[in-house]
């Protein structure tokens, strides 16, 4: 731990001046230090941050925040990280990623399938934070003004609201499945590989992090997920969605 707080201590940089429009970030982290010494950080690098100390601390300031994005620890007292990502999901598709020091691939994917956008383990260099916070917010402020709308089934997705819709049923979607949809959209009825999938979507290919965010997105679309209909999995080559552009 010592080695970590260093590293985000060396790393300062002389601190900038220009304020306006800056990507708003929430840190949440028991440890008091660390949260600290990310915010600032952060703060530094082209972020507005506000720290909580727990997810009560976290889900009482988003009554009274509007942020872009969130970096959640997940081993916190009460609530940990993947509990309170899963109960936020229900109501706020705002991205997460995870920071963790479980270093164990199945506890990643536990991040992810909790609906976690990214994940970091710890200990990590900061500025692997800051190139995963920034691809994240690409992928989120990229908007589509002109695309068309997909039918995937019984569902309509729309590109510009980022939102699946049948009748008054709307799903939320985390970041990473829009961009997934959008992708696979695009290119609707094209198997994609899940290198160029996740090339395409600006997201790790590996740790079968794809995997993970297509099963999570055939729970919103398909009735039987485990016969997909429409997110096909294509043995050997990746996956194909089955869709039609209204």
């Amino acid at each position: 731990m010592a080695g970590f707080v260093n590293r985000l201590m060396n790393k300062m940089p002389e601190e900038t001046e220009n304020y306006a429009d800056r990507p708003h970030v929430m840190v949440v982290d028991d440890d008091r230090r660390i949260r600290d010494l990310l915010s600032r950080y952060l703060g530094e690098h082209g972020f507005v941050v506000v720290g909580a100390s727990d997810a009560e601390d976290a889900r009482h300031q988003l009554m009274n925040f509007k942020v872009d994005v969130l970096v959640v620890d997940v081993m916190m007292p009460g609530q940990n990280g993947f509990e309170f990502t899963r109960a936020l999901r229900e109501q706020s598709n705002v991205p997460v990623l995870l920071l963790t020091a479980l270093g164990e691939t199945q506890d990643r994917i536990s991040g992810l399938e909790a609906g976690a956008d990214d994940y970091l383990s710890k200990p990590f260099e900061p500025r692997e934070l800051v190139l995963r916070l920034n691809a994240i917010l690409k992928r989120t402020i990229r908007k589509t003004p002109n695309a068309r709308k997909i039918r995937i089934g019984e569902w309509l997705f729309d590109p510009v609201r980022e939102e699946l819709i049948r009748g008054e049923d709307v799903r939320k979607l985390t970041s990473v499945e829009v961009t997934l949809l959008k992708v696979l959209g695009t290119c609707h009825g094209e198997v994609l590989s899940r290198e160029a999938l996740a090339e395409r979507c600006g997201i790790d290919a590996g740790e079968r992090t794809i995997d993970v965010q297509v099963t999570r997105l055939r729970r919103k679309i398909e009735e039987d997920t485990k016969n997909p209909r429409y997110l096909q999995t294509i043995r050997g080559k990746g996956y194909m969605l089955r869709a039609e552009e209204i």
